[in-house]
């Protein structure tokens, strides 16, 4: 509830702290006073426009700001999950675990622009008013009140019913069924990437198979394809070189030869010669080992031009795998084991589509009953609400209003693209219908949607009837009424007060009102005053009790508190 109001340079407040508490507040004044300012200030925090007119003469800015605390185990747990979504960190501040406290702040410059808070933190106007929207309802002024919105009244026609339970079942049908078709889909489009994965991997296995690629085998063959491409030229020089080391006459292992007998014979007779005899020997062993060598190199060179085709063909197809792949051949030999593991797993991987599908159709089965149940329960709920509802119109003095409820089947729109999506639809968070509330204020009138209700005293009277029936605790903590009592006379005022009063058994009611009787019934009288001090009107208000409560109701019904019988009649009143 709206525990606390602070209003600082507001038009005629200069500043105010006001402290609000359960039940019905009762806001009483002269006209003029400034009674419909604090109706203004709470229009502020739900998302009102600012106008730069409305900072106080000689001020800076205007500054609004409410306390609201809220248990957690209510309406305050419907709160919570919205600021669990749009505004997390109001909840990690929290001192209380088993209540949340929040303070919201506008503020109004000279210039007309505005800034929002949560707990002291700049938030957007529209997340403001999101929030503020949930605290605080206005009736009489239509633009904020939550009854008009369609998923309001389904959530309050469920709660006068008693079907949380079945909405619960319902929900829980509801999240099974689509986790079952989300698998689905999942499995369709994960199928289609799954089959194209496996013609490549099984396209890749084949072709590398085929190809057998081997880094042993790749190095041979660009070993020999570097002689087969040169083996004329080699054959050539390497014969000519080979004939005149070893072959022709005074070849180079002759003449190495000689050289090496010469040495040694010397080297008998000077022994500073065995040095130079052992290399010339070395020497020679090494050159006809290299000589032999070379012979049998040259002894397999041949100019075959199909080998070395044959050749070339297969380390072409060697080397586009290798860029293919962006791997050598030894990297071709690890791909394809991999890939033979990849597809060994994915078949082994398929998911039994038609289980799947079977489950879902039997999840869905099971929501569509208990959608019917829950619509069935709902279109039983009408002729009592109606009952209920006219009950307190006509004890409102609208007792020729006609109040209907109707129930709107989902899936209006265009064609869907298909059963799922047409299911989807169908089947909403709440439930396969919604909800709309219909009054006809005046006999020969159609009904029309709560929307479209007169404003002034009479819609604020036809909500207060409507809330009266509807009033559930897990619901708008605070409602506010101004010019609820338009239009009312002594006949009807104690009806009114009475209406208000049980409400405040459920909500936080706070009343602008111009009756006694109403405020007299009041758990807390605020009256709003203005005075003239130093050439500047102010408005005061004070909290009322004892003879000045009973001062200001004697005021209000005979406008002079001195008079006797009104005295004795708000006696009266106070002690009903």
């Amino acid at each position: 509830m709206l525990v606390e109001l602070t209003l600082q340079d507001l038009a005629l407040f200069e500043r105010a702290a006001l402290e609000f508490g359960t039940g019905l507040n009762a806001v009483t004044g002269e006209t003029g006073a400034g009674k419909s300012l604090l109706v203004d200030a709470l229009e502020l925090l739900l998302g009102r426009r600012a106008r730069a007119s409305m900072v106080r003469k000689g001020s800076e800015r205007a500054r609004v700001e409410g306390r609201f605390v809220l248990p957690l185990d209510g309406y305050g747990e419907l709160v919570g999950r919205w600021l669990a979504e749009h505004l997390p960190e109001a909840l990690e501040e929290r001192e209380q675990e088993d209540e949340l406290e929040l303070i919201l702040t506008r503020t109004i410059g000279r210039d007309g622009r505005t800034r929002a808070h949560v707990n002291h933190r700049p938030v957007t106007q529209k997340l403001l008013r999101g929030l503020a929207g949930q605290l605080v309802e206005i009736h009489g002024q239509n633009e904020h009140q939550r009854l008009f919105e369609p998923v309001e009244q389904l959530r309050l026609v469920d709660a006068f019913g008693g079907l949380q339970d079945t909405l619960e079942g319902y929900r829980e049908r509801r999240r099974r069924w689509l986790e079952l078709v989300t698998r689905l889909e999942d499995l369709e489009a994960g199928e289609s990437e799954r089959l194209q994965r496996l013609d490549l991997v099984r396209f890749q296995v084949g072709e590398l198979e085929e190809a057998g690629p081997s880094a042993a085998e790749a190095e041979s063959l660009r070993a020999e394809r570097s002689v087969l491409r040169h083996a004329a030229e080699l054959g050539t020089e390497l014969g000519s070189t080979l004939h005149g080391l070893s072959e022709a006459d005074d070849s180079a292992l002759d003449l190495l030869r000689r050289a090496e007998r010469t040495v040694t014979d010397w080297s008998e007779r000077v022994p500073d010669l065995e040095e130079p005899a052992s290399g010339f020997r070395e020497a020679s062993l090494q050159l006809e080992e290299a000589c032999r060598t070379l012979g049998g190199f040259l002894d397999g060179v041949d100019v075959d031009p199909a080998r070395l085709q044959h050749v070339e063909d297969r380390l072409g197809q060697l080397e586009r795998l290798e860029r293919k792949y962006g791997t050598d051949a030894a990297g071709l030999e690890a791909r394809l084991q991999s890939l033979r593991e990849e597809l060994e797993s994915m078949a082994d991987g398929a998911v039994d589509r038609d289980a799947l599908e079977a489950e879902a159709a039997a999840a869905r089965g099971g929501l569509a009953e208990s959608a019917r149940r829950l619509t069935k329960a709902r279109s039983g709920l009408g002729s009592k609400l109606q009952k209920s509802v006219e009950g307190g119109l006509a004890e409102l003095g609208l007792e020729r209003a006609r109040f209907s409820m109707a129930l709107i089947p989902h899936g209006e729109g265009p064609a869907p693209s298909s059963p799922l999506e047409s299911d989807r639809r169908r089947f909403g968070a709440s439930g396969a219908e919604g909800v709309e509330l219909l009054l006809a204020a005046n006999p020969g009138e159609d009904p029309q949607p709560l929307r479209a209700v007169a404003s002034g005293g009479e819609a604020a009277r036809i909500f207060l009837a409507l809330r009266g029936a509807l009033a559930v605790r897990r619901s708008t903590p605070t409602l506010v009424f101004d010019e609820v009592d338009a239009g009312v006379g002594g006949r009807l005022g104690p009806k009114v007060a009475g209406n208000l009063e049980r409400l405040g058994e459920h909500h936080q009611v706070l009343c602008v009102t111009h009756l006694p009787a109403i405020a007299a019934r009041a758990t807390r009288h605020l009256q709003v005053s203005k005075e003239v001090d130093g050439g500047r009107t102010r408005t005061r208000i004070q909290w009322l009790s004892g003879d000045d409560r009973v001062a200001e109701i004697a005021d209000m019904i005979a406008g002079g508190a001195a008079e006797p019988t009104a005295l004795a009649e708000a006696q009266r009143l106070l002690a009903d």
